[in-house]
């Protein structure tokens, strides 16, 4: 008998790897933050002894998720502007307010009430782009949760940087002080190609390639960004950081609403990833991704939710269904997108676009033990023949009952184990009366 210290025994374990598959009463070994064993539920017991044995009969377990574009700190501005156009929304309603009440404060307050959002609905990992990403690093380290922190640039003086020198300066110095953390990882985040400058996005290519880390912007958003970029620069968004040489697999294109055929061709034989935000897309009615596409020519296609001011939520869960749906609304094929690979869309898929694959995003073992418990004995998920089918097109955020990062019992039984969410809820009101008295 070997010795381990969890072992979790559920009804279903859908292991992401292969990508179909779902595995009946079958067990999961834990020691040391990593994946020991997997196997039915027998043969594990007749091989491992655990200080600790979990026991979750009407549950499906998957890889946490992973939610490869947020704006945690905006969680502050759930509901503030609604039913905007984007630029509307950004220039009128949103820039202002950040200019008024970005700190460290803000960003932390922010941030928790995002990570307790995002660890009672299944995600274990998430890319974040914002300012003050130093205190995002450390409420992700002290919750627990892994995040993929934005070392973020923008061609205008913030309350974080006064010019591309303090941007950089500053993101490379958190960089270097979380290299060796088991939560924390970076990658650059240039915002957009509209609000970066050609040396801005050149220096953060040659830097990315020396750090060996991922860049993550927000590229072809809205039709009005392509126009405003012909306009200027006399081509396309892409074509430009194409011509910069930012058009490789280190890149996280996020949205990607208006693609052209020959553009979707250069993506894949560059090995770009594409962040797809299909709930924030629709809200700002900014366009279509064309998933389907990209996937037909083998574009890593992943999944964000984007902010809670643009979403509302951070709801991975949901994020996957809508992904589904609308994929086989755009493309006219029912067959676009099936369940396994919207639920590898917001898992292994992710996990490899930011530099994480070897830890996370499938349940085999060696990788870390970031697992999802999810109930599918309600109402909402009876009767059940396919426990795939019903995570992704019938399940709902409610339904996570636990969660384990790196091992570690982050939600149980859908209480927060790592962070005080009464806390959370005070902060978070205070800092609604403070913005809508303007105090």
């Amino acid at each position: 008998m070997t010795s381990v210290d969890t072992i979790i025994t559920a009804r279903w374990v859908i292991p992401v790897e292969p990508d179909d598959g779902y595995l009946d009463h079958h067990s999961i070994a834990i020691d040391k933050g990593l994946i020991v064993a997997l196997g039915a539920s027998n043969d594990i017991a007749g091989h491992y002894r655990a200080d600790v044995n979990i026991d979750l009969a009407d549950h499906a377990i998957i890889p946490g998720l992973v939610n490869t574009h947020t704006h945690c700190a905006m969680s502050l501005f759930r509901g503030m502007a609604d039913d905007l156009p984007l630029n509307t929304w950004l220039t009128e309603h949103i820039w202002p307010t950040e200019m008024k009440w970005a700190s460290p404060e803000f960003v932390q307050d922010g941030s928790r009430l995002a990570i307790a959002e995002m660890l009672k609905g299944g995600t274990t990992c998430f890319a974040d782009m914002y300012f003050f990403p130093d205190v995002v690093a450390a409420v992700a380290e002290a919750a627990n949760i892994r995040a993929c922190i934005g070392l973020i640039m923008i061609d205008m003086p913030t309350a974080w940087a006064q010019n591309a020198e303090q941007y950089l300066e500053k993101g490379i110095a958190l960089h270097d002080q979380v290299r060796h953390s088991p939560w924390v990882s970076t990658l650059f985040a240039p915002h957009a190609p509209y609000t970066v400058s050609d040396a801005n996005l050149e220096r953060i290519r040659t830097l990315a390639d020396e750090l060996d880390i991922p860049i993550q912007m927000h590229v072809h958003e809205t039709a009005r960004e392509i126009d405003e970029s012909v306009a200027q620069h006399g081509c396309r968004p892409l074509e430009r950081i194409e011509r910069l040489g930012l058009i490789t697999p280190r890149l996280l294109a996020v949205h990607m609403t208006q693609l052209l055929d020959n553009e979707i061709q250069s993506l894949a034989e560059h090995g770009v990833t594409v962040v797809h935000c299909p709930e924030s897309n629709l809200k700002l009615a900014s366009g279509f991704c064309p998933v389907n596409q990209l996937m037909q020519q083998n574009v890593n296609v992943t999944l964000g939710t984007d902010g809670a001011a643009s979403n509302n939520d951070l709801d991975m869960l949901a994020e996957m269904r809508c992904a589904a749906l609308l994929a086989k609304g755009v493309s006219a094929d029912p067959t676009a997108v099936p369940a396994h690979t919207a639920l590898r869309m917001a898992t292994l898929n992710g996990a490899q676009a930011l530099g994480l694959g070897e830890q996370i995003g499938s349940l085999v073992p060696g990788k870390a033990a970031d697992l999802t418990a999810v109930n599918l004995s309600g109402l909402a998920t009876q009767p059940l023949y396919d426990p795939v089918s019903q995570l992704v097109y019938s399940a709902s955020r409610d339904q996570v009952s636990d969660v384990f990062v790196g091992g570690v019992h982050v939600i149980k039984n859908h209480q927060l184990m790592t962070m005080d969410e009464v806390e959370i809820l005070a902060s978070v009101q205070d800092w609604a009366e403070k913005i809508k008295s303007g105090f």
